[in-house]
């Protein structure tokens, strides 16, 4: 019987028409009777809702940038409330040198792959060696196209040693591996907590045949229907100078990024990898030099 990939659902983005008081006492950072307490203020006094919550010292200015961030599909959260990992800096610090400079690599895809060619929405993530800063990038650069509003999934493709699912706070029992060996369904999916349009895909439990999974017809097929329910979809892969995972990724992808380490990747090894990459029948879209 030939393997068919699960039916993908597109993500389907919540009322962005939220008030800042039920937002609040969503994330239990306020109660309901505070919540009157404060639009009992705001109408006699005229005040916007946060500067009544202040000023009954109801609630915090972290609240209020907590509800600004939720309303304007920006997330910004704390260390201590959130299951992610401080290693996913652009949910805890998007106003950082180094996100910025993610900003400015999302401009450069979005204008010179993306919006090329509006088909391409795949994109693998690749390195010769561990310690390159795939994971990173990915994770990263995953929460910045979702914060653009992009409706954006991450998959990791990496089999062998997985890291997305711990980084995003998942479920890692179902993934990627019970995908391609007809085990799992869409429910493989996990949208992340707190950062909207933004789901992963977790590598799923280590399977003992990770390249014959990705070999198979149904990663095509998987990777066509996350584009049809996805804007954006960035797959981590393994080290490619260690197993050709990476290579059978980025042949079913739309293309590849190749990741570079400052002071760390010797060029030789950089221009071998693509090298391999187009032998093999890959799309080269560029390459990065990481100093994370």
């Amino acid at each position: 019987m030939q393997n068919k990939p699960a039916q993908l659902t597109p993500f389907q983005f919540p009322n962005n028409d939220v008030p800042m008081g039920a937002i609040l006492i969503r994330a239990g950072r306020l109660s309901p009777t505070d919540a009157e307490r404060i639009l009992q203020k705001q109408s006699e006094e005229n005040l916007q809702f946060g500067a009544a919550g202040l000023k009954l010292g109801l609630i915090t200015k972290d609240d209020i940038q907590y509800a600004l961030n939720r309303q304007f599909d920006f997330p910004c959260l704390s260390p201590q409330t959130s299951l992610i990992s401080t290693e996913v800096t652009a949910a805890f610090d998007p106003g950082s040198p180094q996100i910025e400079a993610l900003r400015a690599l999302r401009s450069q895809l979005l204008l010179r792959w993306f919006s090329d060619a509006p088909s391409r929405k795949t994109l693998a993530i690749v390195s010769p060696n561990q310690g390159d800063g795939r994971s990173w990038l990915t994770a990263n650069l995953a929460v910045v196209f979702s914060q653009l509003g992009q409706r954006t999934l991450v998959i990791d493709a990496n089999m062998r040693q997985p890291t997305l699912h711990r980084w995003f706070g998942l479920d890692n029992r179902l993934g990627l591996a019970a995908v391609l060996s007809r085990r799992g369904g869409p429910q493989c999916i996990q949208p992340v907590p707190d950062i909207r349009a933004l789901s992963v895909l977790p590598a799923g439990a280590q399977p003992p045949n990770p390249q014959e999974l990705l070999a198979r017809r149904a990663f095509a097929g998987l990777l066509k229907q996350s584009a049809d329910a996805f804007d954006v979809v960035l797959i981590d892969t393994p080290p490619a100078g260690q197993y050709a995972d990476a290579q059978t990724v980025s042949v079913r992808a739309d293309g590849a990024l190749v990741i570079a380490r400052k002071d760390s990747t010797p060029v030789d090894v950089l221009k071998t990898l693509r090298q391999e990459l187009h032998q093999a029948g890959a799309i080269v879209c560029g390459s990065v030099l990481n100093q994370h």
